[in-house]
């Protein structure tokens, strides 16, 4: 008879997800993931498979949890160049909050594994893609709206403002100086008036 499992699989990947997040895929052990979910080895190798499976599940679920909301941000009706403005002016908020030292968990795993790991370099590829689908979206209904001057294209400042707020967790992460992000962001805004 089969054994059932004794830990919500859902509450671990939640845990994993917080303890990549925190130390980032190399620093983080097998022995320290089994003391963080507070299941064994076995378990995690039987739910999740390998410490890279694990983590690539916990990237996915760091895009379940995050990215709905930026849908909700920039699909509002009514003018769309204020939501625009108001998500880069959080995100410049929170790289400097006293959650910067975590920044993004996309932008962690680009840092450090994309260049290397193919599946976290699809997935980190997909987040960003599905940032600038969103932003297009969202700079095409300005334009059509006429909140965008003329000649401004929607897809390369899509681009630039995901380049922006990717660097705007890198930069927040280890700046002290909350301005040089905010200073950053109001530069790139101009572009927008």
């Amino acid at each position: 008879m089969a054994r059932t499992k004794e830990f919500d699989p859902d509450a671990a990947l939640r845990a994993a997800l917080e303890l990549f997040w925190e130390r980032g895929y190399e620093a983080t052990s097998m022995s320290d993931l089994v003391g963080h979910l507070g299941i064994g080895r076995a378990s995690i190798y039987a739910t999740f498979g390998s410490k890279h499976e694990l983590y690539l599940k916990a990237l996915d679920r760091y895009g379940e949890l995050v990215d709905p909301g930026l849908l909700d941000e920039l699909s509002q009706p009514g003018p769309t160049l204020p939501a625009i403005r108001a998500l880069l002016r959080r995100f410049a908020a929170e790289a400097g909050s006293d959650r910067r030292t975590r920044g993004c968990f996309v932008t962690n795993t680009a840092a450090e594994l994309a260049a290397h790991d193919r599946d976290a370099a699809r997935r980190v590829e997909a987040s960003w893609d599905h940032l600038e689908t969103l932003l297009h979206s969202a700079l095409v209904r300005a334009g059509a709206q006429g909140e965008l001057p003329a000649g401004r294209e929607p897809r390369a400042l899509a681009r630039l403002l995901v380049v922006l707020m990717q660097g705007v967790r890198v930069v927040g992460k280890a700046t002290a100086d909350p301005a040089r992000v905010r200073d950053a962001v109001e530069q790139a805004l101009a572009l927008l008036d």
